[in-house]
């Protein structure tokens, strides 16, 4: 517990990152969330990978060693054979029960306003997988706007805008969270006061926190207790409102 309240980090990373060289193990982030008090985790791969089916092998297997501290996500490049695409999704849901599909556009140039996309958003309606979507950085495709379209083709699909779009375009997240009421947000990276703002257009029970990185978790998960909301409020951003998508 983090001041008391249980807490649930909707966005972090284990394994290996050809993109940037990163390694982090679950143990090792497992000693980073006791650290500073998070109770339990969403793991993503990272999005440039040498072997996503690894990555999830990892991911599958710490979920099953600490099914209370991690819940897992996949991520796939989206350009793959969509029978090979799909067939991984099915796998890690019913091999390793994970809760959620990782999209990032900025190394993922997938158009959700596409109906080229229908295959991804199809995978996580058939496995119950909510979509985790990187917004902010990689534009075009990481425009929260543009989730919209898929939001509204995929109604029984949960939709979760990470980092808010980056606060440049945290507006976005507010209008599409506004229109469709699966349209979630996840708010790494906004500032305090972007926060604040954002919660004049969005309710609170479609709030999630997140740190995206280790060295993060106590400035993204700490900056919800500095919000003048009531602690009720704070509960649902850091608990109730990730447990209820993630078990």
């Amino acid at each position: 517990m983090m001041h008391g309240f249980k807490v649930f980090d909707t966005h972090t990373h284990i394994g290996r990152a050809r993109h940037s060289g990163t390694v982090r193990t679950a143990e090792e982030l497992l000693r980073e969330m006791d650290k500073h008090g998070v109770d339990k985790s969403l793991l993503i791969p990272f999005p440039v990978v040498d072997d996503f089916k690894r990555e999830h092998d990892e991911i599958g297997a710490a979920v099953k060693q600490w099914p209370d501290r991690f819940a897992g996500a996949a991520c796939i490049y989206p350009f793959i054979d969509e029978r090979d695409f799909a067939a991984e999704v099915k796998r890690c849901r019913q091999e390793f029960g994970f809760k959620a599909l990782k999209l990032q556009p900025m190394y993922q140039a997938l158009n959700p306003v596409s109906p080229r996309s229908d295959f991804f958003f199809q995978a996580a309606r058939d496995n119950g997988l909510a979509v985790v979507a990187h917004t902010g950085s990689g534009v075009p495709f990481s425009l929260p706007s543009l989730f919209i379209s898929a939001a509204r083709r995929f109604p029984e699909v949960t939709i979760i805008l990470g980092h808010a779009g980056g606060s440049v375009y945290m507006l976005e997240c507010a209008v599409a969270s506004q229109v469709c009421p699966n349209i979630y947000v996840e708010l790494s990276s906004l500032m305090p006061h972007h926060i604040a703002d954002l919660m004049h257009y969005v309710p609170v029970e479609k709030l999630l926190a997140g740190s995206d990185l280790p060295s993060s978790i106590e400035t993204e998960l700490g900056k919800i207790f500095t919000l003048n909301i009531p602690d009720e409020a704070k509960r649902q951003i850091l608990w109730d409102n990730a447990v209820a998508l993630f078990g």
